[in-house]
C-alpha cells in the first residue's frame, strides 16, 4: 500500500473512557475539516455512507458528539463482486468553547459529507455594577 493510499483510509476511533459499546462492529473516526467565516464555525465530517437518518449530533456538557451507522443493508437487492468498503460506526467528540452559540447549531448531510455550523456567540457585553453603601 502506497503512503498516499494510507491517507484516505478510514481510521479507527477511540472509544470514550465513559462508555461502553453494546455491539461488536468497527468504529471509525470521521476525517473533519473546519474552518471559520466572521459568522461561524464550519465543521465538514467526511462519513460515507450515512444520510440524515443513520447521522447523530449530540451537544451534552460542552462536547458535541458526531455519529453515524452505515449498514451492508445498502447492498440488499444486489450482488456483490468487489468490495473495498468496511461497515461499522462513525464516532468523534469535539469539546466546544465559549465562542460557539451552543443553541444555534445547524446539521445537514449530502453525499456523506455532515455539515456543522456552530454560529458564534456575541462577545460578553460590559455590565456595570451598582455600588451600594453599606
Amino acid at each position: 500500500m502506497s503512503d498516499m493510499s494510507k491517507d484516505i483510509q478510514k481510521q479507527t476511533a477511540s472509544t470514550v473512557q465513559e462508555t461502553e459499546r453494546t455491539r461488536t462492529r468497527k468504529v471509525y473516526a470521521p476525517k473533519v475539516d473546519i474552518y471559520e467565516t466572521k459568522e461561524a464555525i464550519v465543521m465538514l465530517a467526511d462519513m460515507p455512507g450515512i444520510d440524515e437518518q443513520s447521522a447523530n449530533v449530540t451537544l451534552e456538557k460542552g462536547v458535541l458528539t458526531i455519529e453515524g451507522t452505515i449498514s451492508p443493508d445498502v447492498h440488499k437487492d444486489r450482488t456483490i463482486a468487489y468490495s473495498e468498503c468496511d461497515w461499522g460506526d462513525y464516532h468523534r467528540a469535539f469539546t466546544l468553547s465559549d465562542e460557539v452559540n451552543k443553541d444555534k447549531i445547524e446539521a445537514s448531510v449530502k453525499n456523506g459529507v455532515l455539515r456543522l455550523v456552530l454560529h458564534k456567540a456575541e462577545p460578553p457585553k460590559a455590565k456595570k455594577i451598582e455600588i451600594r453603601k453599606e
